[in-house]
């Protein structure tokens, strides 16, 4: 073993597994001590702010700036109280992570002494460098102001010392620079397509909210394995490793006994997160070797996503303390599972109902039946556009590699609901209304659907389980705003179309559950297409889903372009989620992105190759080059060291081919590197600089088995997948 691997196993082996203590026996004695909610403001606040802030989470309102002053003075109070020296504007640029600058509560005064302050205009509005994050050409180097502005309806929180104000950042011209303003836009947009959807059934709801619950995968490795590994460090992936002898054939990893180690950096995490409010429930093996998986209770959408980007940076801290790293990375190692991020997506109305559960009357099925083809046709239409909000270099190691989920759309229902639509689209639809609002000639009435009434399907990226949608495509490094924005906004397309069909009905006399059976069932034929019971892994599937006519695009520059379609720029023009302007650049940030996480790849291989790993092999096939000519010098036969005489052809032939590919591999990536056209040079990225990354691991990963293991610089797989 090499001095590098021996001692960064060392390290490993001379851990003990540190005490845990949550500040309470009691998860509700210290959930959400160190937020600034609904409780605390009633505490802090006079009645007059408390309602004005309430209004603005629950209706949209605007906070007059007294107000603001009140509501900064109350948080500025708090959060002394707590120990904060900082605040900061917590916000989400379209890096993928969170941004925040700090600022001190201290001001000096006029007589050498000083003061904390913190005023309105502070709380609202803070003025972050926006030529520094990523805009696609909205701003220029010189053109360097933009804004963040306060987000009321995520709660303001504290992480350590520090004053945490989730915030929306946009341009000195106003267009979005981050994740959050196009979901809340979208939010928006779903709200009132839904409420006038649900007056059909209940004239009493007033408000829509999307729910939310995010299932986090991720790996652990030992950090001091980590940071020898220089490709796991640089780019979150291992871009060479053989596979361990055993992985997770046996599935033995899957729900089994949590490791000490990794079960007190769990309780540690766990509780810091419950006191930023991330309402997390569920803890668990994951099937791979070292993968975990943490769940949280379903929460108001915009709230749940700002909690997943918060916990992200929270288990990653907490990891450091453990001598551990969190691996994010949709594949972090070849030849076994990989890492998402499962949306659980609904709809609650503010009376509590969720409109994706059927209920027991027809009255309520039918609306469940209404949002719930809805949502089917929804995806049926913008399937392309869905999976451009997914699309990453990282992911497409899963989308595209028959991994759960596969690269092409398509809707899981369950046998049984799956019946009831085939059943649905068949029936003749009575033209006479019975007592009893049945409708349907032949169907009995829909019933109750409960959640272990429809079975999973783990190879649909979007499954229906029970009173909520799943999509499963999401990876686990994303920021889930952008396939949530995507989905609330087709969503609420689709309800505005459905609206507009079944009014257009009513005009000409039919009667209104009439009407909307009607569309319900022209919906259900028309969007059959993309549901699918079956395996989305199999070579069937992929024939099958082109006969229908379902596009399957496994690489992120070609399924971008749904962004740029004419369907999309309808879409967007009609909700006004995105400016032309801003579809196109948030288009060129993402391919940007792509073939800059390729490039490092392809010169991390390129410096490993040389520095490390060839220079590794022709060490050991030195010793074995000495050993032969010993043997030789004894006058022994060329048989007695054939075996060396073998290894010594193999290591030359891998070094050769390696040297090779690697020199390809940087020419390519040169030609690339002077494409003008940005979606060319992800494309070229992609098929021609990428195309030598298995092929040149595949020799590596040879030379792995073939040298002497205490030449070998790089931890191997079974050194990393196995916490000591």
């Amino acid at each position: 073993m090499s001095n590098i691997r021996f001692k960064a196993l060392q390290d490993v082996l001379s851990r003990t597994i540190p005490e845990v203590k949550p500040p309470s026996s009691k998860i509700s004695d210290y959930f959400g001590a160190n937020v600034f909610d609904k409780k605390k403001m009633k505490e802090y606040l006079s009645t007059e702010a408390y309602q004005g802030i309430i209004n603005s989470i629950e209706k949209g309102e605007p906070i007059p700036r007294d107000l603001a002053e009140q509501i900064a003075a109350a948080m500025k109070s708090w959060a002394l109280g707590k120990g904060a020296t900082h605040y900061t504007h917590w916000f989400q640029p379209l890096t993928g992570t969170t941004a925040e600058k700090h600022d001190a509560f201290f001001e000096p005064t006029a007589d050498g002494g000083a003061i904390e302050r913190f005023s309105g205009d502070a709380l609202a509005q803070q003025e972050p460098d926006a030529s520094s994050f990523p805009s696609g050409g909205i701003r220029n180097t010189f053109e360097a102001r933009g804004y963040t502005a306060w987000d009321p309806s995520s709660p303001a929180f504290l992480m350590a010392r520090t004053l945490c104000i989730p915030t929306v950042f946009v341009s000195y011209t106003g267009e979005a620079l981050d994740y959050k303003v196009p979901l809340l836009k979208a939010l928006s947009v779903l709200d009132k397509a839904a409420v006038d959807v649900c007056h059909y059934f209940d004239k009493g709801i007033e408000k829509v909210n999307a729910s939310l619950g995010i299932e986090q995968e991720y790996f652990l490795v030992d950090i001091a394995l980590f940071n020898a590994r220089p490709d796991l460090y640089l780019t979150g992936r291992t871009l060479f490793g053989h596979i361990s002898a055993k992985n997770q054939q046996l599935e033995d990893h899957y729900f089994g006994s949590i490791p000490g180690r990794v079960y007190a950096y769990m309780q540690d995490m766990e509780a810091e997160a419950l006191l930023l409010g991330i309402p997390l429930k569920t803890r668990h093996n994951e099937v791979a070797p070292s993968q975990f998986e943490c769940a949280p209770i379903y929460e108001e959408i915009n709230l749940a996503i700002d909690h997943n980007q918060l916990l992200m940076d929270v288990m990653d801290r907490v990891a450091r303390r453990h001598n551990f790293k969190v691996l994010l990375h949709e594949k972090p190692y070849a030849g076994i599972n990989g890492s998402g991020k499962h949306n659980n997506w609904s709809l609650i109305t503010n009376t509590g109902k969720n409109l994706l559960s059927p209920g027991k009357t027809p009255k309520n099925n039918l609306m469940f039946l209404t949002f719930f083809v809805n949502t089917i046709k929804a995806v049926y239409e913008h399937a392309d556009l869905l999976r451009a909000s997914i699309s990453s270099v990282n992911n497409d190691h899963r989308l595209g590699a028959n991994e759960a989920p596969p690269a092409i759309i398509s809707i899981f229902l369950g046998s049984q609901l799956n019946d009831v639509l085939d059943e649905i689209e068949t029936s003749r639809i009575s033209k006479k209304i019975k007592e009893d609002n049945l409708l349907w000639q032949g169907i009995p009435k829909i019933p109750q659907i409960l959640p272990d009434n429809t079975d999973r399907n783990r190879t649909s990226p979007f499954a229906f389980t029970g009173n909520k949608f799943e999509l499963r495509a999401v990876g686990s490094s994303a920021n889930s705003a952008s396939p949530m924005t995507v989905l609330n906004l087709i969503v609420a397309d689709q309800l505005k179309k459905f609206k507009y069909d079944v009014d257009k009905l009513i005009k000409k006399g039919e009667k209104k559950d009439l009407a909307l059976l009607m569309v319900i069932k022209r919906y259900i034929k028309e969007s059959k297409n993309i549901r699918f019971e079956g395996n989305g892994y199999s070579d069937a599937w992929e024939k099958e889903a082109e006969a229908r006519g379902l596009a399957n695009i496994k690489t992120t520059p070609k399924a971008l372009d749904a962004m740029l379609s004419e369907k999309t720029d309808i879409l967007f023009a009609e909700t006004g989620i995105f400016t032309p302007r801003e579809a196109h650049a948030r288009h060129e940030i993402l391919l940007d992105a792509f073939y800059k996480k390729l490039q490092i790849e392809a010169r991390v291989i390129g410096e490993l190759v040389l520095n490390v790993i060839i220079p590794a092999a022709i060490a050991y096939q030195s010793k074995l080059i000495e050993n032969v000519k010993g043997l030789k010098d004894l006058g022994l036969s060329s048989d007695t060291y054939a075996a060396q005489l073998d290894i010594i052809t193999k290591i030359s032939e891998h070094v050769n081919f390696i040297k090779t590919n690697v020199e390809q591999m940087v020419n390519e990536r040169k030609k690339a590197n002077v494409i003008e056209d940005l979606r060319q040079r992800a494309i070229d990225y992609d098929e021609k600089v990428k195309s030598f990354f298995q092929p040149i691991r595949y020799h590596v990963d040879k030379l792995e088995q073939l040298v002497d293991d205490t030449l070998w610089p790089l931890p191997k797989f079974r050194e990393l997948l196995f916490i000591k």
